[in-house]
């Protein structure tokens, strides 16, 4: 007998095949979206619903499974979309049958998550139709077509995101600057979009640049903080060091605007890096009304850059910045140059407090035979430095008129504008050559030597206004306090004492306005 094959055509039923029993109609879902929150953008997305609810319900065969709407959701991976996600939720759950949407690009614009997705719902038995390109993911050349279209429209938003970047770079060369202000400490936006100052804010800024001058750390600062009250920029009670830090490295507090600080590295995961010189950066001065004054800016920036590469001792040993006491860091060892440290003592089963160099803490006499001193007799020797000054008051006020004189002599020289002028004429050329697609790595180079000169010369007047201004405070300190003080103040030796250096007769007390007053042992 030969063999009688009989052929039995498939009978295609588009539908889930979660649930396998029979439906008498397809369960039929809508997805739209519009990418952002304009009004315009608004109405499209209300037609978008609209049409597809009627478009769905008039149809016989059809049941109403829900419109899925992700409203101003960017398109360019799934992560944020939560109605899309509800939806293949709902999908798999064997709640839908078919979904309908607008177009591959209102779908997906990222080529990876859009087959990922197609191929998820078709395995259960579960068709995408896009209206506009009139696709079925269903049919057998449906794939083929849509992996075409979604390159296309992966295309297309790499190529709107590249329009954007045109669009920002065209802004930031001519010194456009856009803040969110939200959270940005001291600073609100007016009618126009402007920055301008937020008076109750502006002072916690003054404040925080004041302390840290003063000796604080940036977690005593934010302690500080905490105890009075106030909030962080984002409303949190906690202050983080980081979030100091910020503040206190924020060039937008000087009224002035570094754009481009990151970059977008990839168009998809919409994943952004610190700039370190990829894509170039523009720095907008006099943007807007400063919080703090440049003077004082850069002062805080060589506090900070002291307090990272502190060093002390012959072999230059690099040690941590502590202000968990006024004294830490400021007291020195003559024989050796390093530090001294606070140290709980117990000599023989006596218990007391002793400041000792750290060099013979960690080597000992051998390597240095640097006295150990009672923490009170150093406390006691700097009230006493202090008493001395005002007791001499006359003598020291003449010699900061004179050092105040002598600071103000030396004054500017004028090369920051002579900087600048080059720097403009630069820039321009680096523009010129930049639009015309020429190189221009010889001028990059020329500016960035010009910019560090101009960060010397700035930090040189900063160090000159700090000084004046330290001058300034001891003559004031001077003239207001009439009696002697009584007892040691942390908050008194932060304002006013520079170093201390320990000598086998004597402490050598110095203040932070240049002048300095020996006291016995």
């Amino acid at each position: 007998m030969s063999k009688n094959i009989t052929v039995i055509p498939a009978r295609r039923r588009v539908g889930n095949t979660v649930n396998k029993e029979v439906k008498p109609k397809l369960k039929v879902a809508a997805y739209c979206r519009v990418s952002t929150d304009s009004d315009e953008q608004a109405t499209s997305y209300e037609a978008q619903v609209e049409h597809y609810t009627n478009f769905i319900q008039k149809n016989d065969e059809w049941e109403f499974a829900g419109i899925f709407a992700d409203d101003g959701i960017s398109g360019t991976n799934t992560k944020k979309r939560e109605e899309f996600n509800r939806m293949i939720e709902e999908c798999m759950a064997g709640h839908i049958d078919m979904i309908i949407t607008k177009s591959i690009s209102r779908f997906a614009r990222n080529t990876l998550d859009c087959l990922k997705y197609i191929r998820q719902l078709k395995e259960k038995n579960i068709p995408v139709f896009f209206e506009k390109e009139n696709i079925n993911t269903m049919d057998s050349k449906g794939e083929v077509l849509l992996t075409i279209m979604a390159s296309l429209a992966q295309q297309e938003s790499e190529s709107l995101s590249k329009n954007v970047k045109l669009g920002l770079q065209f802004r930031y060369q001519n010194g456009e600057v856009q803040v969110n202000h939200n959270r940005f400490m001291g600073y609100t936006k007016d009618d126009k979009g402007h920055l301008v100052i937020e008076p109750e804010e502006a002072e916690i800024v003054k404040r925080i640049y004041l302390e840290y001058l003063q000796g604080a750390s940036l977690k005593q600062i934010g302690e500080g903080l905490q105890e009075d009250g106030i909030l962080t920029a984002a409303g949190k009670e906690r202050w983080r060091p980081e979030t100091i830090k910020k503040i206190l490295s924020n060039e937008k507090y000087i009224g002035d605007a570094l754009l481009q600080k990151t970059y977008t590295v990839d168009v998809l995961t919409k994943k952004r890096v610190k700039n370190n010189g990829i894509v170039p950066q523009y720095y907008v001065e006099n943007n807007h009304d400063p919080i703090i004054p440049r003077d004082l800016y850069m002062q805080v920036q060589e506090e900070m850059l002291r307090r990272a590469n502190l060093h002390s001792g012959e072999n230059r040993k690099k040690r941590v910045y502590s202000s968990k006491f006024a004294l830490s860091s400021i007291v020195y060892c003559p024989k050796c140059g390093d530090i001294y440290r606070r140290i709980a003592w117990n000599n023989r089963g006596k218990h007391s407090i002793v400041w000792r160099c750290v060099s013979r803490v960690e080597h000992g006499p051998s390597c240095c035979d640097s006295p150990t001193v009672q923490e009170t007799d150093l406390q006691n020797a700097v009230v006493k430095a202090i008493n001395l000054a005002l007791g001499g008051k006359n003598e020291m006020l003449v010699t900061l008129e004179d050092n105040i004189a002598t600071v103000f002599a030396l004054g500017d020289d004028g090369s920051i504008e002579s900087i600048n002028a080059k720097l403009e004429e630069l820039q321009k050329e680096l523009l010129k050559r930049a639009n015309a697609k020429k190189d221009y790595n010889d001028l990059a180079d020329e500016i960035d030597r010009l910019r560090e000169l101009k960060q010397d010369a700035m930090v040189e007047n900063a160090v000159r206004e700090g000084l004046k201004q330290r001058m300034a405070e001891m003559k004031q300190f001077l003239a207001e306090q009439t009696d002697e003080i009584e007892e040691y103040d942390e908050a008194l030796v932060r304002r006013m004492i520079e170093k201390i250096t320990v000598h086998e007769d004597r402490f050598t007390v110095e203040f932070k306005s240049g002048t300095s007053i020996n006291v016995e042992r």
